[in-house]
């Protein structure tokens, strides 16, 4: 069989090797035959390989795009043609499995953590407003100018300027008070630094 292009050159559809040879040089009227004889071989080897045929002609559009973008790199010294393109098939349907592969491994990480700790709402809640007392207790031991300093720069989300701004104080003071607020609630927690 033989196919024109617009120009009326004449291309042997049976020989890919030729049909490679033009296309790697941008001959887009080359690239339908080679696309009509690759594509059946391709999806065949896909199809084997994924098992999905969605997925498989996901893969075959990849590797004809592919060899689309990099048939200049084809050797006909080193194989044909089709051996060439169904290297690259193979290559981009494993990758293809791997990649559905490690998905599926990280679903299945996923769920075994999310049950092996069932969320306890309420302890959770008992827990938050017993660490909450116990600040309120460690807050209240600070001096006045400790706390205070420490419940604007902290509760209130003011920084250090809009802090000594609002004491009338300078920043270097506010910086001391709140230093020595943070030293003495971290000693009445019990936090380790």
């Amino acid at each position: 069989m033989v196919r024109t292009d617009s120009a009326g050159l004449a291309y042997p559809s049976e020989d890919l090797d030729k049909l490679m040879a033009w296309v790697a040089v941008g001959d887009r009227d080359a690239f339908d035959p080679l696309y009509d004889l690759a594509s059946g071989p391709v999806l065949g080897l896909a199809r084997r390989i994924v098992r999905d045929p969605a997925q498989a002609e996901e893969v075959m559009q990849d590797v004809l795009v592919e060899v689309w973008r990099t048939a200049g790199r084809f050797r006909p010294e080193q194989g044909s043609a089709l051996t060439w393109i169904m290297t690259l098939a193979h290559r981009r349907a494993v990758d293809r499995v791997r990649s559905a592969q490690a998905s599926a491994d990280r679903e299945v990480r996923a769920a075994r953590l999310g049950a092996e700790r069932p969320f306890d709402e309420v302890s959770e809640q008992v827990e938050l407003r017993m660490e909450q007392q116990r600040v309120r207790r460690c807050l209240r031991r600070l001096t006045d100018i400790q706390r205070e300093s420490v419940v604007l720069a902290y509760y209130d989300g003011l920084t250090c300027a809009e802090v000594a701004h609002d004491l009338s104080i300078p920043p270097s003071t506010v910086r001391t008070r709140l230093r020595d607020g943070l030293i003495r609630l971290r000693d009445c927690l019990g936090v380790s630094s």
